[in-house]
Order: C-alpha cells, then structure tokens, then sequence
C-alpha cells in the first residue's frame, strides 16, 4: 500500500460549524444536504440510490471502501449523492467479486469525497441540531466566500428533485411474457424494486415521473406502483393527481417511501421534513396487522403526519416505526391500495419485508380474479 499525499480539505455546514479532513482523490467543492447513513454495509448501493440525490452522505462505519465495488451492485445508472464524508477511505479492496475500487467507482462518477473526518463528532452534531445545507471543499483558502455559496444553496424543504432522477422515456423491464403488468411511476425508483417485481411473474412499464393516469393506463396494467425517491414530496403535483386516479378506480396500487408520501398526499393526509430523517438498515418496525418486528433499511428525511392519518376515516396505520412512533405503512380501508416508508427491496432482515410484493401480486391477482 502506497503512501497517499492528500490536500486539504473542509466539511462546512450551513450554521458557520467546520470539520476538518483530506480529499480522497478530486478536488473543488461540492454542496447538498447533509445526512447520515448507519449501515455497516452496503455503500455503493447507498451511493447509487436515486433517493439521495442532492445529498451529502456521512457514513457512520469507520471503513469505508474495503470491499470495493461491483458493477451488480448499483440501484441506478451512476452516483446519486452529492458527496461522500468518512472516516477512514480504503483504497485498496480484498472482495473476489469486487471489479474495482472504490476510488476508481468516485473517480468514474466525478464525486468528491472527504476522510479523515471525526464522522462521530459529526453524526452527533446533526443528530442534535438537525439535516442542514452543507458543503464540502478543497478550496479551502476562502472560507467567506464559500459560506456565500452554501448560503445560496436551496433548502430541502420544498425542493422537488424527482425530475432530476426519473428515467426521461418510458421504458420496460422484466419478461414480456409474465403473467402480470405493471405501470411503476419513477420518482426515483430503485433497480432492485423492479427486480422483485419481476421476479414474481411481473412485466414493469416505468414512466416519467410527471406521466398521467391516462398514459399509465393505456398499456392496460393490472396494477400500479409508486416509486422511492428524493426531495420533498409536496411540490409534486402530478404525481399525487395520478395517485388520486387510480385509488378513486380501486386499482391495485403499491407505493414504497416517497410513493407512500405521495399517496398519503393524495388522502388529504399531509407530509412534513424530519429533523434527521431516518437513513440505515436496522431501522425496527412493528406491523400492527400480524403483530411482528421487522428490521428494515430505510432512507428518507420526510415523514406523513401520523395524527391526520389516524383520523383520516379512509386510511389505516399498518406499520409504526419503533424508535419515534412515525408512520411507517399504511392501507386504504375500501381501496386496493397500501405503501411503507421504508424499503423492503433492501432485504436487511433478510426476508422481514419481502411480503410486501408478494401482498402487492396477491391483490393483482386476487383483482383479475373477479374481473
């Protein structure tokens, strides 16, 4: 292992607080919102997660890029995050699967990365003061002019960002001779969420994430899907409208975290930015209908307004969220219609959630049975 002569390099966040690292490999600046991710694994697939873009991501495990990376092993096309904050940056990798490393996969993808940060001190921070605008820089010479540009960085709060994710064509995904189809809205969906899908007998159709009800039906889908992704939920107003017609037709309609928030929207039911979010793969919750613990991967800072869905005549809570009683699923009480804010595609149980897509194929087949 060769020595690394590395420059200089700061984390600064929107209050005027400064962390100290060294850039991994590029050099210049880069901005989002900061966040953290607990997982112990599972970082290329976190980097590649259309559901953080626009974000700084701090990983919490002190290693990271030790295993390297695998071609396989991505949730989308390229590097979602705005830029990677860790401790300790590993530039060689012992994985026989692994292809590359995971300098060479940031380098690839144009990111800019921060080590030898004190990630503890800094995850501590955010978990007391909250997600805010941050930036990180190797152009480090004037911190005043740098505090003008992160001033001018939009908040989270408000910020649509499926656009910047969403495939721009429609596309098809899986076996065209499964026995089911499916219409998925991409408002940043995740490659492994189609792979479930399709694993269980479905041929997906992924649209836009302003598409109509009228385009997703007309290829005449048995069901319908709402993706993950990022930003706040409320800007996106095609997407709810779409919601609202194909709960008002009682179609089969699955949505999985910003899906869930758009359906929630499209109830009456409100959504609201979290003071951290919840971001990791040990994430407890309780399904209220069988009574069960579920260990899942979660990833969002925006959350639906428990008191309006419990009073909602409409909607059932069916998930809770066991660290702060959050709303973590939910299901319509006359429609076929149900979504979590969580990702049960991510299998950190392993198999606590993979129900979910079998509950989905079940109504659309349980549907086609009595049309």
């Amino acid at each position: 292992m060769k020595y690394q002569s590395r420059k200089k390099a700061i984390v600064l966040l929107a209050d005027g607080t400064i962390f100290y690292g060294k850039a991994v490999g590029k050099e210049g600046t880069a901005f989002g919102e900061v966040c953290f991710n607990t997982g112990m694994t599972g970082y290329q697939e976190i980097f590649t997660d259309p559901s953080y873009f626009g974000q700084l991501m701090v990983a919490t495990n002190a290693h990271i890029g030790n295993y390297g990376t695998n071609i396989e092993e991505v949730e989308s096309d390229s590097i979602k995050i705005a830029g990677l904050i860790v401790k300790n940056f590993s530039y060689e990798f012992s994985r026989d699967r692994a292809d590359s490393s995971l300098q060479d996969f940031l380098e690839k993808n144009n990111l800019l990365a921060v080590s030898d940060v004190d990630t503890r001190a800094l995850v501590s921070y955010i978990r007391d003061n909250g997600a805010m605008n941050a930036l990180i820089s190797t152009e480090i010479d004037d911190i005043d002019s740098l505090k003008k540009q992160l001033a001018a960085v939009p908040d989270m709060n408000g910020l649509e960002l499926a656009s910047k994710v969403s495939t721009k064509e429609p596309y098809f995904f899986g076996n065209p001779d499964a026995t089911y189809k499916i219409s998925a809205l991409d408002i940043g969906v995740k490659k492994n969420i189609l792979r479930n899908l399709a694993e269980r007998d479905a041929y997906i159709k992924v649209f836009p994430y302003d598409a109509t009800f009228d385009e997703m039906s007309e290829w005449q889908p048995d069901g319908y899907f709402l993706s993950n992704g990022p930003g706040d939920p409320e800007p996106l107003s095609q997407a709810i409208e779409t919601a609202k017609e194909i709960i008002s037709k009682d179609l089969p309609l699955f949505g999985i975290c910003l899906g869930h928030q758009v359906i929630a929207l499209a109830n009456g039911i409100s959504t609201y930015k979290m003071h951290h979010g919840h971001r990791g793969i040990n994430h407890p919750v309780k399904n209220l209908i069988t009574g069960k613990g579920e260990i899942t991967s979660q990833n969002h800072g925006f959350a639906i307004n428990r008191e309006e869905a419990e009073s909602n005549p409409d909607v059932e809570i069916t998930h809770v969220h066991l660290n702060d009683n959050t709303v973590a699923g939910m299901k319509m009480k006359s429609k076929n219609c149900f979504s979590v804010q969580y990702h049960p595609e991510a299998s950190p149980g392993p198999n606590d959630s993979v129900y979910l897509f079998d509950q989905f194929i079940n109504n659309i087949k349980n549907t086609k049975v009595e049309a």
